[in-house]
């Protein structure tokens, strides 16, 4: 199976990471799919507003919704998560090299958001590049039955693996 997920440990880090291997690989001229996740910080100091950028489009959209100042909690807009997913569900029948998604998070562990997405490419032999943090490692390893790797979140070990799981792909061309 060509799956595989990396965790960084600060916050946000994985983000960046995802964020620059896209931009890499695109440049390569990959046909990545998915989306990366852009934090930006707000004047007011509350919580980063979460934008995810859609992938190879570049179409962003913001996931986070503005609870007010006192409010705590999940933050993730519902809706606009669910946009993304049929972006870049549309996006797979154009052809792809590689799916990245940002997160495997709460939705993808309760069976919503990219959950269905992953397991599609995953069946259409498309490599799928995942973050992820401690939270929803577990349900993320159910998901993926033990058949995931875990990649360190260095720019040089994820292009490796990138470079191993295209290799067939680029014979055929």
């Amino acid at each position: 199976m060509k799956l595989a997920y990396t965790m960084a440990p600060g916050r946000g880090d994985t983000d960046l990471v995802l964020e620059r291997l896209a931009a890499d690989l695109a440049a390569r001229g990959l046909r990545c799919r998915g989306t990366v996740q852009i934090n930006s910080e707000r004047a007011d100091a509350g919580p980063c507003d979460m934008d995810v950028r859609v992938l190879p489009a570049g179409t962003v959209l913001r996931i986070s919704q503005d609870l007010g100042p006192q409010a705590r909690g999940c933050r993730l807009d519902p809706a606009a998560l669910e946009t993304a997913v049929a972006m870049v569900a549309a996006s797979l029948s154009s052809g792809a090299d590689l799916l990245i998604v940002n997160k495997f998070g709460k939705h993808e562990a309760e069976g919503r958001g990219f959950r269905s997405v992953i397991a599609e490419a995953v069946a259409m032999d498309i490599p799928v590049l995942v973050g992820l943090n401690a939270l929803n490692r577990p349900a993320f390893e159910s998901f993926a039955e033990g058949m995931a790797t875990q990649l360190p979140p260095e720019p040089a070990a994820l292009i490796a693996w990138v470079n191993e799981m295209t290799a067939s792909a680029d014979m055929l061309v």
